[in-house]
């Protein structure tokens, strides 16, 4: 192939299509238990998390939440994934070789959230949320209905293999995915470019911005204990029971279990078998969906 502007062009157009395909044809996870926040600044604040709570009788003037003053903040981060081509091969006719590797680039930006997310919630029993506790913690702060200061736990405790149950069906959701800039394939294929003249390489890059945070904790309880019945029971319960600010019931019921590979088995026999191994039936079956994620 001639190396002209009309063929690199025409080069860029089929790159392009394979990492479109690639980007496109994966089916993300992380949108079972995230939010997309949209964000158009460097950084989105979240303090309105601390003013949900729930209607109450109109008696007087409006209660009105007070406004954290920073608030729970998430900073874009920028992300990238460059590769290059080597001009000897376009000039060969070789560029067809290069389509596995933008493919791959595309598949890589689509598992970039994924990553991010799970990555954020395996840490969710070190790493502050909100309402400055760890996101799975013993002593998360909330407002009583008499107006006093008390907490909730929507913790297990154990030292084992986490897991975690979740409410994901309301409109706020456990984390947060906030995306800036989506991805997109970028080139720096003149002639004239400096890696062109000095290495003999074209460059192809994908870029895209964004960054996770914790939502809510009332709707998750996360766990170390072994997973079992009576723990998942135990789970269930202190989700269901949850009150908010005020004293509101929260009314949360709980759908997404979440493990890791190793808990996969135990996870599918407390909610995917309708019988119990002894016989008789599982009392628990289809009270959740498992999502098996690199927690």
């Amino acid at each position: 192939m001639i190396i002209n502007r009309v063929n690199l062009d025409n080069l860029f157009i089929s790159f392009s299509a394979a990492f479109s395909g690639a980007l496109l044809g994966f089916t993300p996870e992380w949108q079972k238990v995230a939010m997309l926040a949209p964000s158009s600044t460097s950084a989105n604040s979240y303090a309105w998390l601390s003013q949900l709570k729930g209607m109450r009788e109109w008696v007087g003037d409006r209660q009105i939440a007070a406004l954290e003053r920073e608030g729970y903040k998430i900073e874009n981060k920028p992300f990238e994934n460059t590769v290059s081509v080597k001009a000897t091969d376009i000039e060969d006719d070789n560029y067809g070789t290069y389509s596995p590797m933008f493919a791959d680039l595309g598949q890589s930006a689509a598992e970039q959230p994924d990553q991010l997310v799970f990555s954020l919630l395996a840490a969710a029993f070190a790493t502050n949320c909100y309402d400055g506790q760890f996101f799975i913690d013993s002593d998360h702060p909330v407002t009583a209905a008499d107006g006093s200061s008390t907490t909730y736990s929507n913790s297990g405790g154990g030292a084992g293999a986490p897991w975690f149950l979740m409410c994901t069906n309301r409109p706020v959701k456990p984390l947060i995915y906030q995306e800036r800039q989506k991805a997109r394939l970028v080139r720096k294929d003149r002639p004239e470019d400096d890696n062109a003249f000095h290495q003999g390489n074209y460059l192809y890059g994908v870029d895209m911005r964004g960054n996770v945070g914790f939502g809510l904790p009332q709707l998750v309880y996360g766990s170390k204990q072994d997973l079992t019945p009576e723990n998942y029971e135990a789970a269930r319960a202190n989700i269901q029971g949850r009150v908010g600010a005020n004293g509101r019931r929260l009314n949360l019921k709980p759908d997404l279990l979440v493990v890791g590979s190793t808990l996969e088995g135990k996870a599918r026999r407390i909610v995917k078998n309708d019988t119990l191994a002894a016989g008789g039936t599982n009392e628990w079956f289809n009270t959740a969906d498992v999502l098996v994620a690199p927690i």
